[in-house]
């Protein structure tokens, strides 16, 4: 069996397709594809209003160029102007509009999103976190959510509108003067080449950021759990060097990428200014000539200003939808996981629960490795109310015999049978509505004693969950917290392990359910308390079929049935007298203990 502190596997590196990406991420997006088009409609209808600006700019400069030899016609400024003001108007109004749409269009993609990964949690294998640590599903759900949202809220809309504006002052430019828009697009075209050198250089840094990011906030999460070991075993320097390197690791990626994407707006600025000079040069050429008047030369100049922004904007937009792509993949990667089977079609329940338990031949190997068989051939019957122990060294498959009796993974051959019922035809909701469990890893949330030991458990009175607490002998502790039951559990709220591992106990207590999974239940108090537990134990399993998990030998001497489990076989089962009278494995593991003690 592999063990809770085994390291994680780590699966081959998949290759990258950022346009795959895209896809998925436009495909996702379609049930708000009406908000969007209605926002890059706005987006084309501000950037036209913007194209017609300089047009009317054209006229007011006709105007005082015709009137400074006579009188300048002011009443057409005027008119030229008001119509002026209300183009621009219009089109800041429009463009506004395209951010406001956007900006609600990419909060609702976040949280649906965030949604989505969350409840795909739920529906993944266990095997799934076996590879992938904590901190790097975390990082899916907010480091590459968000910078989704962001990349695209700083992309779309502009793409579109800088597209339009571009395409419109480009016939614009060659209405007013070929020869001038000539010399405009020779520039422009400089300019796209090398954005797009840059973009196919830059894709796999992008990449590369999101992931190497993703395994740095793993490392965090995981130290961070684990920081009162590394503390205790002087560990600080390694974990110091290995933070610096997976540190200097999303340092140089988003160097490289935050480096060649930063090239791409002083690059289009040279050939932008550039360009505008070589227009005013060729421009000044052609007015001397007399080919052009003033007037086109100013328009011309605010075109030009019009035509290199939009390629600039694009450069900077292509560069966001990179990092928008990169995390897309990720989350899409996430979302695309295999699942658990379905099982829409399984209605089997088990109405009256008497508790009786059969294992039949079951055989189980990881489905990563099925050629290396965890569980052998098990087999062994459970009557209704009785407590079996499950016992044997590190490794031989205690755990995961109660995760297969959970059906957090799938026997690889053989059955499990809940009163008579094979749990493979039950839903696996339905499997874990018939079992409490209270595991060695406690788990308390931030929230008030109350909800904690109440924890998704209806119609209970205080007197029944004052009952339960003071059965484990908590309820004395907890009165004397500042708030009592209504004390809100942080960090910074002084409970000892063994306290929490009580309130575990009185939760599943209150759960009151028909057959129960302790694993390693009072690994966590002293021996006082482990008196009060085992008292506590005895009563919540009292009259229930329950499975026991344990190492401490001694809490196990009134099982009804002891199951001796090396290297995946029972080798061993009987009670605790027939055990140590056989003089086996299990009396050797059972002297050994207090020899230890000793």
């Amino acid at each position: 069996m592999q063990g809770r502190g085994q390291m994680r596997g780590r699966l081959p590196e998949k290759p990258h397709n950022l346009k795959k990406a895209l896809g998925d991420l436009i495909q996702y997006s379609r049930k708000e594809m009406t908000v969007v088009i209605v926002s890059l409609i706005f987006a084309v209808g501000g950037a036209i209003l913007t194209i017609i600006g300089p047009g009317q700019i054209r006229r007011i400069t006709d105007l005082i160029t015709a009137g400074l030899m006579s009188r300048i016609d002011m009443e057409g400024i005027a008119r030229v102007g008001v119509l002026l003001v209300a183009i621009y108007a219009c089109g800041g109004l429009l463009t506004f509009l395209q951010h406001y749409l956007m900006a609600g269009f990419n909060q609702r993609l976040s949280k649906r999103m965030r949604r989505d990964i969350v409840a795909k949690i739920n529906r993944l294998p266990l095997s799934y976190f076996n590879f992938h640590e904590h901190g790097d599903v975390l990082s899916r759900v907010t480091n590459d959510v968000d910078t989704i949202g962001f990349s695209l809220s700083n992309s779309m809309a502009t793409i579109v509108s800088a597209t339009a504006q571009f395409i419109g002052c480009l016939i614009m430019m060659v209405i007013t003067n070929w020869i001038m828009a000539g010399t405009s697009v020779l520039s422009t075209i400089l300019a796209m080449i090398l954005m797009l050198v840059i973009i196919r250089r830059s894709q796999k840094y992008f990449v590369r950021r999101q992931q190497n990011l993703g395994s740095l906030n793993g490392y965090i999460e995981e130290m961070y759990t684990g920081h009162d070991i590394i503390r205790i075993s002087s560990a600080d320097q390694q974990v110091k060097t290995e933070f610096d390197r997976l540190n200097g690791a999303v340092r140089e990626a988003n160097f490289k990428s935050q480096f060649l994407g930063g090239l791409m707006q002083p690059l289009m600025g040279f050939i932008g200014n550039f360009g505008y000079v070589a227009v005013c040069v060729v421009g000044a050429a052609l007015a001397m000539n007399g080919a052009i008047t003033f007037g086109v030369i100013t328009a011309f100049m605010i075109y030009v200003r019009q035509f290199q922004g939009p390629v600039q904007q694009i450069g900077q937009a292509m560069t966001n939808l990179q990092s928008a792509a990169a995390a897309a993949e990720r989350v899409f990667e996430f979302l695309n996981e295999t699942e658990m089977e379905s099982e829409a079609e399984k209605d089997l329940k088990v109405e009256s629960v008497r508790g009786e338990v059969e294992f039949r031949h079951v055989k189980f190997a990881y489905p990563d490795k099925p050629e290396e068989i965890i569980i052998k051939d098990f087999s062994a019957h459970v009557l209704p109310g009785q407590k079996i122990a499950i016992v044997g060294p590190t490794g031989a498959g205690k755990t995961t015999l109660v995760n297969l009796l959970m059906r957090f993974y799938e026997t690889t051959d053989g059955s499990i049978l809940i009163d008579g019922v094979n749990i493979r035809d039950m839903k696996r909701s339905e499997v874990h509505n018939l079992f409490g469990m209270v595991l060695q890893d406690t788990w308390l949330f931030e929230g008030t004693v109350r909800e904690n030991l109440l924890y998704n458990t209806a119609n209970v009175t205080d007197e029944q969950m004052k009952a339960a607490c003071k059965a484990c002998g908590i309820h004395s502790f907890i009165r004397a917290l500042p708030q009592g039951y209504d004390t809100v559990l942080s960090d910074n709220t002084a409970i000892s392990a063994g306290q929490k591992q009580l309130m575990t106990i009185a939760r599943a207590m209150i759960q009151n359910s028909p057959m129960l999974i302790l694993d390693e239940a009072t690994s966590s108090v002293d021996t006082r308390t482990e008196l009060i537990t085992q008292h506590a134990m005895d009563q919540l399993t009292e009259f229930r079929t329950s499975f026991v998990i344990a190492h401490r030998l001694s809490t196990i001497r009134n099982a009804d049935m002891i199951l001796v489990l090396r290297d995946g076989d029972i080798v061993e089962q009987g009670n605790h007298e027939e055990l140590l009278a056989r003089n086996g494995f299990y009396a050797e593991l059972y002297n050994s203990q207090f020899e230890q003690a000793a």
